[in-house]
């Protein structure tokens, strides 16, 4: 019996959502990249809202999200920091808000859940699996820092295990169960598909489920062609492809390649800062929404179309923006 079948009275719903249409999300700053590494990364409240409003008015049907200390950059997993720019966004476009529960890889599930558990988003991100999570090596190409936790926090990732085990995982969907917020599952290596499996099969997460891959982060799995159709192949034979809507994120150089290899495939595509800084070979990337134009570019040049945001919630199930506490 497949997973879908078996998940406690989960079946995958029937759908009037748009064939075929291709869903952008854009990650607007992340925790991977410190304010050093670029001018353009996205650091306080209003820089983060327009950048994920033109991120939006580029194509992004989704925007992801995470807050910073406006004085320093560093990542800032709190409630209060969300506030400052989540009523911006939605006051400045329809995209839908996906809020991470991931934050930082130094930080405990109990401090990361908090915003999403808070504000209510339609769509909030969750790891499906501990594993290496390693930036160490950007200090080989970074060697000037503004701040002094820049350098460390990189270099702390040599000895880091980015934890999220089953507990951690059943802590987050417990506590949002009750906000109707759907997930974007991250999904870094094979192992996690199973774990996404394993959930569905005790029907604590229902179809259709957004599972993002993601290639190139040191200590998950790379970007080699092979790398994402293993991926695509393991989650059709462990969930079904009718019961998920996949997507797929390349870090660094692999972003677009990664992004036209999945679309090619019948995927969705993240790009944005969080993701890579980079437009092009030794290029910055000077704003979200001039990735979000190239990966439209791509898409459009294989004959699809791209999702708009209510398209994007019919084909995931969400439960409306207005639906949401901010």
């Amino acid at each position: 019996m497949s997973a879908s079948s078996a998940a406690s009275g989960a079946t995958t719903p029937k759908s009037t959502a748009p064939k075929n249409k291709v869903i952008i999300s854009c990650a607007i700053t992340g925790a991977i990249h410190t304010p050093s590494m670029s001018p353009h990364l996205p650091v306080t409240p209003d820089e983060i809202a327009q950048s994920a409003i033109g991120a939006a008015k580029a194509g992004a049907a989704i925007v992801h999200l995470h807050a910073r200390n406006p004085e320093t950059g560093r990542p800032d997993q709190s409630p209060e920091a969300f506030a400052k720019f989540l009523p911006t966004i939605k006051a400045g476009c329809d995209a839908i808000v996906n809020i991470t529960t991931g934050g930082a890889p130094t930080m405990l599930v109990s401090e990361r859940v908090r915003p999403a558990a808070v504000h209510s988003p339609e769509l909030a991100s969750l790891n499906m699996g501990s594993f290496n999570f390693a930036l160490y090596p950007m200090l080989n190409r970074f060697k000037t820092f503004k701040h002094d936790w820049e350098a460390a926090y990189l270099e702390g990732t040599r000895d880091l295990i980015f934890r999220n085990t089953f507990k951690d995982i059943e802590f987050v969907l417990a506590t949002c169960r009750d906000n109707g917020t759907r997930f974007e599952f991250e999904c870094y290596d094979i192992g996690h598909l199973y774990n996404l499996a394993h959930f569905l099969e005790r029907g604590l997460v229902q179809p259709p489920l957004f599972v993002q891959s993601v290639f190139g982060i040191l200590g998950g799995m790379g970007t080699h062609p092979e790398d994402i159709a293993m991926m695509r192949r393991t989650a059709d034979r462990l969930l079904g492809r009718d019961t998920y809507r996949w997507s797929v994120l390349g870090a660094g150089r692999a972003q677009m390649p990664t992004a036209a290899i999945a679309a090619a495939q019948g995927g969705n595509v993240r790009v944005g800062l969080e993701d890579s800084l980079w437009i092009g070979p030794g290029q910055l990337a000077e704003s979200n929404a001039q990735q979000v134009t190239k990966v439209r570019q791509i898409v459009e040049g294989l004959g699809l179309e791209i999702a708009t945001p209510d398209e994007a919630r019919q084909i995931l199930a969400l439960k409306g923006g207005d639906k949401v506490g901010f």
